[in-house]
């Protein structure tokens, strides 16, 4: 099975970090997101793994090689000119061979706790029930970034509540796509723009609704919750002492 991972982000409020590292290079518990990504996909029998880089992709390439010490197949697709998400992940199907009919998609700095193996049969089930089903995208509830505060009637404060889960849900930047949606993507733009709007109306793409853990490491809060959640998980051992990997943290 292969998998797409959206890797050419530059991490504009992660930096000093990314003025020399691309952004899902950015370490997480002593280990790229990257890193976490991969296993996590291997855990659905993600076998192939195409990175879709731009900045400091070198950086990444280096990092995995061919992928042998991961576990998998590394594969790299590489944006000369920005191409926009949608243009990435249409450019790095042509990687992806035609009878390779399901897809992971994942954009490149996203940490989860849920099982990649339920999402993947959530997407499963409606193309089942649905042959023209294109899509399923993972969602998580959004939380509010601020505190709120709790009144009576009279606007007396009886309360305070931090991180409260709001009545709306988001894109996580987690996706499992029919191979046949590579034409309907965009050359050059977002595919969250202009090709989910199109599927919605044509009842082609579902979600998969997930309270499980979900960060996207966009800053330094975001990095120190992702690095708590992982930290007693993390191994002490393996690929991270690939030589690449050491040079990574020298």
């Amino acid at each position: 099975m292969f998998a797409l991972i959206l890797a050419g982000g530059k991490g504009e409020r992660l930096r000093p970090l990314t003025d020399t590292l691309p952004k899902p290079m950015v370490p997480v518990g002593d280990r790229p997101i990257l890193w976490h990504q991969v296993e996590w996909l291997r855990r659905a029998g993600v076998s192939d793994v195409v990175f879709l880089v731009g900045y400091r992709g070198e950086m990444i390439q280096d990092y995995f090689g061919d992928g042998g010490a991961y576990g998998i197949r590394a594969h790299y697709s590489t944006e000369d000119t920005p191409l926009g998400r949608g243009g990435a992940i249409r450019q790095g199907f042509a990687q992806v061979p035609e009878d390779a009919d399901t897809v992971f998609v994942l954009n490149g700095d996203i940490i989860t706790a849920d099982d990649p193996g339920t999402v993947l049969e959530s997407y499963r089930r409606k193309k089942a029930a649905n042959p023209s089903h294109l899509a399923t995208i993972m969602i998580t509830p959004m939380v509010s970034p601020y505190g709120l505060v709790d009144l009576n009637e009279e606007n007396d404060v009886v309360g305070f509540r931090e991180k409260v889960e709001l009545p709306h849900w988001i894109n996580a930047g987690v996706y499992v796509f029919d191979r046949s949606i590579a034409p309907l993507l965009p050359e050059l733009g977002d595919h969250e723009v202009e090709t989910f709007p199109g599927l919605a109306q044509e009842g082609r793409i579902s979600a998969f609704p997930s309270r499980a853990f979900w960060r996207s490491v966009d800053s330094f809060k975001d990095l120190q919750e992702a690095e708590d959640y992982l930290r007693p998980e993390v191994p002490a051992a393996g690929p991270a002492n690939h030589p690449a990997a050491q040079r990574l943290a020298e």
